[in-house]
């Protein structure tokens, strides 16, 4: 290949890859907004504080659902068109909520939404190795973890913000235009519109065993994450709610992006361990927190996003080094949806029975499970790398 063809190929990558971010971007500002206002739109509506987390538990058990079946599709349509349609779908269902008052119609809607999160999140995640050479993936996960912890910095706050100034029928109408602008970006993804049909067929399950443990350390952090989300605001007040979501975002987006720099220079098994030790410090601080003192809650939520910034990151490039894209990406997004979902329907049944300081013990407590599995990767990592290898030398993950 020529210098001009490869420069050629390179910019037609970057095109597309920009184009992903856009994309990723405004559906996840839909996303992010009506994250911790759906909770409260259900307690308003009388449903409690269990359907309140349920709300967000049927979200993500449909969303991961759906990521089961992402394998197939990928391989059978249009990287382009399920990322459209998913982001669509996500958009779509978001002024459905002002319909509803009773909790069967607000699960249907979250259910209707999950469809179209579970087609994004999984094409989205599995284009970034499509898109990008093996090489700068640590890097580019990071840029889309930028698209994705931006909205999450900023709209986590601004959801619950514009719902007390603006109402949350507005809220939800502004949930729906902004992704379906943002699908127009698809457009732009001129290097995903063929299936990944020369891919083997990845089985039907994607955990195997090279993406367990990877797996097994970030899942517990997901379930602490989507609790956290879902019910700080209930656990702090507004005030030091809106704080600490912002904190939460920004902590998360800023360590996800650190960590791919870290990664593609001393190897993301490194990252694991430390990762889950900081998010499992931050819960004990929330959980202290929640007893009154809002600045240790802020804290504490620093420490919680600090450590899942840098185990999304870390844990999404050693998946792409352990399988084929589609089941990497499928794995990976089951851990942070599925845990997610779990957090918010499981913390609301704990703290229905004991209140917010156990609910944030027994996520700290969960988090702290993935202790095993992070120690067995980054041992595993040490093992493989001698002193006199190039792995040693450029930080290669096993």
């Amino acid at each position: 290949m020529s210098v001009p063809t490869e420069r050629g190929a390179r910019s037609g990558h970057d095109r597309s890859f920009a184009a992903l971010l856009v994309v990723t971007a405004g559906a996840f500002v839909g996303y992010v907004l009506l994250l911790p206002v759906v909770p409260l739109w259900a307690v308003r509506s009388g449903a409690g504080e269990t359907g309140a987390g349920l709300t967000n538990g049927v979200f993500m058990l449909v969303t991961v659902l759906t990521q089961l079946m992402m394998p197939w599709l990928l391989r059978t349509r249009s990287p382009r068109s399920l990322l459209a349609v998913g982001t669509l779908l996500l958009g779509a269902g978001a002024p459905l909520f002002g319909l509803f008052t009773t909790l069967p119609g607000l699960l249907a809607v979250s259910g209707v939404r999950g469809v179209g999160f579970g087609l994004l999140t999984v094409t989205g995640s599995a284009l970034v190795a499509e898109l990008v050479p093996a090489h700068r993936r640590g890097r580019a996960s990071g840029l889309y973890g930028l698209a994705v912890g931006l909205p999450h910095a900023v709209m986590l706050p601004v959801g619950v913000r514009l719902a007390e100034l603006l109402g949350f029928v507005p809220l939800f109408w502004i949930a729906a235009v902004v992704p379906a602008l943002a699908a127009t970006a698809a457009a732009g993804l001129g290097r995903a519109t063929t299936p990944f049909r020369d891919r083997p067929p990845e089985g039907r399950t994607p955990l195997t065993r090279g993406l367990l443990m990877p797996w097994l350390a970030m899942t517990p952090v997901s379930v602490a994450a989507g609790g956290l989300v879902a019910f700080l605001p209930l656990a702090v007040g507004s005030g030091a709610g809106s704080a600490g979501l912002l904190t939460f975002g920004a902590a998360t987006v800023g360590f996800r992006w650190v960590a791919g720099h870290l990664g593609d220079r001393f190897g993301s098994a490194r990252l694991l361990l430390p990762a889950v030790s900081v998010a499992a410090v931050g819960l004990v601080a929330l959980a202290l927190g929640s007893t009154g003192n809002g600045w240790l809650a802020v804290l504490g939520t620093f420490g919680v996003g600090a450590g899942f910034g840098g185990l999304q990151n870390a844990a999404l490039v050693l998946m792409f080094e352990r399988a084929p894209a589609g089941a990497a990406s499928t794995a990976w997004n089951i851990a942070y949806d599925a845990g997610n979902g779990i957090g918010s329907a499981g913390l609301g049944a704990v703290v229905a029975a004991g209140g917010y300081p156990t609910g944030f013990l027994t996520c700290a407590a969960l988090v702290a499970a993935g202790f095993p599995a992070a120690l067995h990767v980054a041992r595993r990592a040490r093992r493989a790398v001698t002193p006199t290898s190039p792995a040693s030398r450029g930080g290669r993950n096993r």
